[in-house]
Protein backbone atom coordinates (compact mmCIF):
# COMPACT_ATOMS: atom_id res chain seq x y z
CA UNK A 1 0.00 0.00 0.00
CA UNK A 2 1.25 3.74 -0.80
CA UNK A 3 2.44 6.10 1.85
CA UNK A 4 -0.30 8.61 0.97
CA UNK A 5 -3.16 5.57 1.29
CA UNK A 6 -1.77 4.42 4.64
CA UNK A 7 -4.71 6.32 6.67
CA UNK A 8 -5.61 5.10 9.94
CA UNK A 9 -9.02 6.54 10.50
CA UNK A 10 -9.52 7.42 14.18
CA UNK A 11 -5.35 9.12 14.19
CA UNK A 12 -4.21 12.66 13.60
CA UNK A 13 -2.73 13.24 10.10
CA UNK A 14 0.13 14.99 9.49
CA UNK A 15 0.51 16.08 5.98
CA UNK A 16 3.17 17.24 3.58
CA UNK A 17 4.54 17.25 0.63
CA UNK A 18 5.69 14.07 -1.49
CA UNK A 19 8.60 13.65 -3.57
CA UNK A 20 12.26 14.80 -2.82
CA UNK A 21 12.02 15.74 0.47
CA UNK A 22 14.21 18.43 2.76
CA UNK A 23 15.41 19.36 6.43
CA UNK A 24 12.57 21.61 7.46
CA UNK A 25 9.67 19.29 6.49
CA UNK A 26 11.01 16.47 8.56
CA UNK A 27 11.96 18.55 11.54
CA UNK A 28 7.99 20.17 11.31
CA UNK A 29 6.61 17.06 11.00
CA UNK A 30 8.88 15.28 14.00
CA UNK A 31 8.07 18.03 16.42
CA UNK A 32 4.62 17.57 15.81
CA UNK A 33 4.52 14.12 17.12
CA UNK A 34 6.19 15.42 20.12
CA UNK A 35 3.37 16.84 21.24
CA UNK A 36 0.48 14.25 22.63
CA UNK A 37 -1.81 15.45 20.24
CA UNK A 38 -0.17 14.24 17.29
CA UNK A 39 2.34 11.48 18.83
CA UNK A 40 0.13 8.94 17.50
CA UNK A 41 -0.38 10.62 14.01
CA UNK A 42 0.05 9.13 10.55
CA UNK A 43 2.18 11.12 7.99
CA UNK A 44 0.72 11.69 4.68
CA UNK A 45 3.04 12.47 1.76
CA UNK A 46 1.10 13.90 -0.97
CA UNK A 47 0.16 17.00 -3.55
CA UNK A 48 -3.40 15.64 -3.93
CA UNK A 49 -5.43 18.66 -2.38
CA UNK A 50 -7.94 16.36 -1.18
CA UNK A 51 -5.99 14.14 0.55
CA UNK A 52 -4.39 17.28 2.18
CA UNK A 53 -7.98 18.20 3.11
CA UNK A 54 -8.56 15.02 4.38
CA UNK A 55 -4.65 15.80 7.29
CA UNK A 56 -5.35 17.37 10.80
CA UNK A 57 -2.38 19.58 10.09
CA UNK A 58 -0.41 20.15 6.77
CA UNK A 59 3.74 21.52 6.90
CA UNK A 60 5.61 22.78 3.72
CA UNK A 61 2.71 22.42 1.36
CA UNK A 62 -1.10 23.59 0.25
CA UNK A 63 0.23 27.03 -0.76
CA UNK A 64 -1.45 28.63 2.99
CA UNK A 65 -0.19 29.65 6.30
CA UNK A 66 -3.11 30.08 8.63
CA UNK A 67 -2.04 28.50 12.42
CA UNK A 68 -6.06 28.23 12.69
CA UNK A 69 -6.72 25.66 10.47
CA UNK A 70 -3.11 24.17 11.54
CA UNK A 71 -1.97 24.92 7.81
CA UNK A 72 1.79 25.86 7.96
CA UNK A 73 3.51 26.65 4.41
CA UNK A 74 6.17 29.25 3.55
CA UNK A 75 6.38 28.58 -0.75
CA UNK A 76 3.02 30.63 -1.13
CA UNK A 77 3.71 34.06 -2.98
CA UNK A 78 3.94 37.02 -0.76
CA UNK A 79 4.94 34.81 2.75
CA UNK A 80 7.49 36.62 3.95
CA UNK A 81 7.51 35.84 7.79
CA UNK A 82 10.23 35.90 9.87
CA UNK A 83 10.22 35.34 14.25
CA UNK A 84 10.09 39.41 13.95
CA UNK A 85 7.28 39.72 12.02
CA UNK A 86 5.33 37.07 13.32
CA UNK A 87 6.31 38.76 17.18
CA UNK A 88 8.75 41.78 17.32
CA UNK A 89 10.34 40.85 20.34
CA UNK A 90 12.09 38.14 18.69
CA UNK A 91 15.33 39.67 17.00
CA UNK A 92 15.38 37.03 14.09
CA UNK A 93 14.32 38.48 10.66
CA UNK A 94 15.31 35.07 8.72
CA UNK A 95 12.62 33.76 6.72
CA UNK A 96 11.01 31.08 7.97
CA UNK A 97 10.67 26.92 6.79
CA UNK A 98 7.88 24.89 7.95
CA UNK A 99 10.21 23.84 10.51
CA UNK A 100 10.18 27.92 11.91
CA UNK A 101 6.47 27.93 11.59
CA UNK A 102 5.84 25.14 13.33
CA UNK A 103 8.76 25.79 15.96
CA UNK A 104 6.94 29.58 16.06
CA UNK A 105 3.61 27.93 17.32
CA UNK A 106 4.41 24.88 19.01
CA UNK A 107 8.06 25.31 20.17
CA UNK A 108 7.54 26.07 24.03
CA UNK A 109 4.76 22.94 24.47
CA UNK A 110 7.28 20.90 22.71
CA UNK A 111 10.68 21.69 24.59
CA UNK A 112 8.47 21.21 27.92
CA UNK A 113 7.66 17.81 26.64
CA UNK A 114 10.90 16.62 25.98
CA UNK A 115 12.51 17.82 29.39
CA UNK A 116 9.28 16.07 31.00
CA UNK A 117 10.10 13.04 29.23
CA UNK A 118 14.39 13.41 28.99
CA UNK A 119 15.40 11.46 32.16
CA UNK A 120 12.77 8.69 32.67
CA UNK A 121 10.46 9.13 36.39
CA UNK A 122 12.58 12.16 36.80
CA UNK A 123 10.38 15.12 35.24
CA UNK A 124 12.31 18.76 34.58
CA UNK A 125 9.88 21.72 35.53
CA UNK A 126 10.67 24.75 33.12
CA UNK A 127 9.30 27.67 34.68
CA UNK A 128 8.06 30.26 31.55
CA UNK A 129 11.05 32.66 31.17
CA UNK A 130 13.32 29.48 31.38
CA UNK A 131 11.59 27.69 28.67
CA UNK A 132 11.47 31.02 26.76
CA UNK A 133 15.05 31.32 27.09
CA UNK A 134 15.31 27.79 26.02
CA UNK A 135 13.21 28.52 22.89
CA UNK A 136 14.84 31.62 21.75
CA UNK A 137 18.59 29.92 22.48
CA UNK A 138 17.51 26.50 20.11
CA UNK A 139 16.17 28.90 17.49
CA UNK A 140 19.23 30.54 17.29
CA UNK A 141 21.56 27.97 17.30
CA UNK A 142 19.39 24.95 15.50
CA UNK A 143 16.03 26.21 13.62
CA UNK A 144 17.33 29.56 12.19
CA UNK A 145 20.37 27.18 10.29
CA UNK A 146 17.38 25.18 8.93
CA UNK A 147 14.92 27.80 8.06
CA UNK A 148 17.74 29.78 5.97
CA UNK A 149 18.88 26.78 4.14
CA UNK A 150 15.81 25.64 3.02
CA UNK A 151 14.89 29.54 2.10
CA UNK A 152 18.17 29.87 0.28
CA UNK A 153 19.80 32.52 2.50
CA UNK A 154 23.53 32.92 2.50
CA UNK A 155 25.45 32.82 5.62
CA UNK A 156 27.92 35.20 3.99
CA UNK A 157 28.13 37.93 0.87
CA UNK A 158 30.07 37.90 -1.64
CA UNK A 159 32.03 34.69 -2.60
CA UNK A 160 32.24 32.43 0.34
CA UNK A 161 36.19 30.95 1.63
CA UNK A 162 34.85 27.48 1.99
CA UNK A 163 31.47 25.04 1.87
CA UNK A 164 30.23 23.28 4.79
CA UNK A 165 28.39 20.02 3.45
CA UNK A 166 27.98 18.47 7.08
CA UNK A 167 25.01 19.82 8.48
CA UNK A 168 22.08 18.42 9.06
CA UNK A 169 20.18 20.21 6.38
CA UNK A 170 22.83 18.42 3.79
CA UNK A 171 22.78 15.27 5.44
CA UNK A 172 19.13 14.73 5.21
CA UNK A 173 19.21 15.77 1.72
CA UNK A 174 21.42 13.01 1.02
CA UNK A 175 18.76 10.25 2.69
CA UNK A 176 16.68 11.27 -0.81
CA UNK A 177 17.30 8.57 -3.46
CA UNK A 178 20.04 9.89 -6.12
CA UNK A 179 18.63 10.43 -9.25
CA UNK A 180 19.59 7.02 -10.85
CA UNK A 181 18.45 4.61 -8.54
CA UNK A 182 14.63 4.27 -8.82
CA UNK A 183 12.68 4.04 -5.52
CA UNK A 184 8.66 3.30 -4.89
CA UNK A 185 6.91 6.00 -3.24
CA UNK A 186 6.42 3.30 -0.38
CA UNK A 187 9.99 3.08 -0.11
CA UNK A 188 11.01 7.18 -0.15
CA UNK A 189 8.29 7.62 2.74
CA UNK A 190 10.46 4.94 4.57
CA UNK A 191 13.66 7.15 3.69
CA UNK A 192 11.24 10.25 5.08
CA UNK A 193 10.53 8.35 8.77
CA UNK A 194 14.56 7.90 9.01
CA UNK A 195 14.88 11.83 8.13
CA UNK A 196 12.19 12.74 10.81
CA UNK A 197 14.73 10.09 13.35
CA UNK A 198 17.98 12.20 12.44
CA UNK A 199 16.89 15.59 12.55
CA UNK A 200 14.75 14.79 15.30
CA UNK A 201 17.52 13.37 17.72
CA UNK A 202 19.58 15.88 17.21
CA UNK A 203 16.41 18.63 18.03
CA UNK A 204 16.24 16.43 21.42
CA UNK A 205 20.04 16.41 22.06
CA UNK A 206 20.12 20.01 21.79
CA UNK A 207 17.20 20.81 23.66
CA UNK A 208 18.77 18.43 26.24
CA UNK A 209 21.99 20.36 25.98
CA UNK A 210 21.20 23.63 26.05
CA UNK A 211 18.88 22.88 29.66
CA UNK A 212 21.11 20.81 31.28
CA UNK A 213 24.29 21.96 30.37
CA UNK A 214 24.43 25.80 29.10
CA UNK A 215 21.89 27.01 31.04
CA UNK A 216 23.55 26.05 34.15
CA UNK A 217 26.45 27.49 32.93
CA UNK A 218 24.87 30.95 33.04
CA UNK A 219 25.36 31.16 37.08
CA UNK A 220 29.00 30.01 37.07
CA UNK A 221 29.74 32.69 34.65
CA UNK A 222 27.75 35.52 36.12
CA UNK A 223 29.39 34.86 39.44
CA UNK A 224 33.04 35.21 37.96
CA UNK A 225 32.10 38.62 36.48
CA UNK A 226 30.56 39.57 39.45
CA UNK A 227 34.20 38.94 41.38
CA UNK A 228 36.43 40.42 38.67
CA UNK A 229 37.94 43.28 40.55
CA UNK A 230 38.78 40.22 43.32
CA UNK A 231 41.05 38.60 40.51
CA UNK A 232 42.53 41.76 39.03
CA UNK A 233 42.09 45.62 39.78
CA UNK A 234 41.22 46.32 35.73
CA UNK A 235 38.20 44.20 36.21
CA UNK A 236 38.68 42.73 32.88
CA UNK A 237 40.28 39.47 34.03
CA UNK A 238 37.59 36.69 35.53
CA UNK A 239 38.81 33.62 36.95
CA UNK A 240 36.27 30.74 36.29
CA UNK A 241 35.78 28.32 38.84
CA UNK A 242 34.75 25.68 37.03
CA UNK A 243 35.52 26.02 33.08
CA UNK A 244 31.98 25.58 31.56
CA UNK A 245 30.14 26.75 28.08
CA UNK A 246 30.99 30.62 28.72
CA UNK A 247 30.63 32.37 25.76
CA UNK A 248 27.01 32.87 24.99
CA UNK A 249 26.25 34.20 28.38
CA UNK A 250 29.44 36.31 29.22
CA UNK A 251 28.47 38.42 26.30
CA UNK A 252 24.63 38.79 27.60
CA UNK A 253 25.76 39.11 31.39
CA UNK A 254 28.09 42.24 30.32
CA UNK A 255 25.53 44.08 29.24
CA UNK A 256 22.90 43.10 32.45
CA UNK A 257 25.16 43.27 34.75
CA UNK A 258 26.55 46.85 33.75
CA UNK A 259 29.85 46.19 32.87
CA UNK A 260 31.63 49.31 31.43
CA UNK A 261 34.94 48.22 30.51
CA UNK A 262 34.86 44.69 28.18
CA UNK A 263 36.28 41.80 29.91
CA UNK A 264 39.74 40.74 28.08
CA UNK A 265 40.64 37.09 29.26
CA UNK A 266 39.46 34.30 31.39
CA UNK A 267 41.74 31.83 33.45
CA UNK A 268 40.06 28.76 34.25
CA UNK A 269 41.74 25.47 35.57
CA UNK A 270 42.02 22.56 33.10
CA UNK A 271 41.25 18.85 34.05
CA UNK A 272 45.32 17.80 33.83
CA UNK A 273 45.71 20.41 36.74
CA UNK A 274 47.33 23.61 35.21
CA UNK A 275 45.50 26.67 34.49
CA UNK A 276 44.38 28.33 31.29
CA UNK A 277 44.10 32.16 29.65
CA UNK A 278 41.87 32.66 27.30
CA UNK A 279 40.85 35.41 25.10
CA UNK A 280 37.39 36.94 24.69
CA UNK A 281 36.40 37.22 21.31
CA UNK A 282 34.55 40.23 19.56
CA UNK A 283 31.65 38.08 20.16
CA UNK A 284 30.00 34.83 20.71
CA UNK A 285 30.56 33.41 16.85
CA UNK A 286 33.63 35.24 16.25
CA UNK A 287 37.84 34.13 15.68
CA UNK A 288 38.93 37.58 16.43
CA UNK A 289 39.46 38.31 19.78
CA UNK A 290 39.29 41.62 22.09
CA UNK A 291 42.76 40.70 22.72
CA UNK A 292 44.82 39.00 21.96
CA UNK A 293 47.90 37.47 24.13
CA UNK A 294 51.29 39.13 22.86
CA UNK A 295 52.93 38.64 19.80
CA UNK A 296 55.99 37.35 20.98
CA UNK A 297 55.26 34.78 23.03
CA UNK A 298 52.81 33.20 20.32
CA UNK A 299 54.03 29.17 19.35
CA UNK A 300 56.26 29.03 22.32
CA UNK A 301 56.37 26.87 24.96
CA UNK A 302 57.68 25.87 28.13
CA UNK A 303 61.44 26.97 29.33
CA UNK A 304 61.59 29.04 26.11
CA UNK A 305 58.36 31.13 26.87
CA UNK A 306 59.00 31.25 30.03
CA UNK A 307 62.15 33.51 29.13
CA UNK A 308 60.71 36.06 26.91
CA UNK A 309 57.94 36.62 29.13
CA UNK A 310 59.80 36.82 32.19
CA UNK A 311 56.80 34.73 34.00
CA UNK A 312 57.96 31.37 35.90
CA UNK A 313 55.88 28.08 35.03
CA UNK A 314 54.45 28.68 31.20
CA UNK A 315 53.47 25.72 29.22
CA UNK A 316 52.60 27.19 25.88
CA UNK A 317 50.47 30.14 23.99
CA UNK A 318 48.77 29.06 21.16
CA UNK A 319 50.11 30.41 17.56
CA UNK A 320 46.87 32.23 17.39
CA UNK A 321 47.40 34.08 20.64
CA UNK A 322 44.21 32.83 21.41
CA UNK A 323 44.82 30.58 24.38
CA UNK A 324 47.57 30.10 26.63
CA UNK A 325 48.43 28.15 29.85
CA UNK A 326 50.83 27.99 32.93
CA UNK A 327 51.81 25.58 35.54
CA UNK A 328 49.62 27.63 38.31
CA UNK A 329 46.83 30.04 39.04
CA UNK A 330 49.12 32.94 39.44
CA UNK A 331 51.24 32.03 36.83
CA UNK A 332 48.17 32.11 34.59
CA UNK A 333 46.90 36.02 36.16
CA UNK A 334 50.43 37.05 35.67
CA UNK A 335 50.21 36.10 31.99
CA UNK A 336 46.91 37.75 31.56
CA UNK A 337 48.05 40.28 33.47
CA UNK A 338 51.29 41.01 31.61
CA UNK A 339 48.82 41.38 28.36
CA UNK A 340 47.22 44.10 29.83
CA UNK A 341 50.22 45.94 30.61
CA UNK A 342 50.33 48.06 27.42
CA UNK A 343 46.67 49.15 27.72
Amino acid sequence: MSAIKRICTGAPKIGTHSGTFHCDEALACFMLRLLPKYKDARIIRSRDKDVLNDCDVVVDVGGVYDPESDRFDHHQRGFNHSLNSLNPVYEFTTKLSSAGLVYYHFGIPVIREVLNNSHGDSKTLVDNSTAEELFVKIYRSFIQEIDAIDNGISTHDGESRYNINSGVSSRIGYLNPPWNCEKSEEEVAELFVKAMDLVGSEFIDRINHFAHVWLPARSLVELAIKRRFEIHNSGRIIFLERFCTWRDHLFGLEKSLGVMDPLLYIVFQNKEGSYGVICVPIDSDSFENRRSLPEGWRGMRDDVLSGVSGIPGCVFVHANGFIGANKTYEGAIAMAEKSLSDL
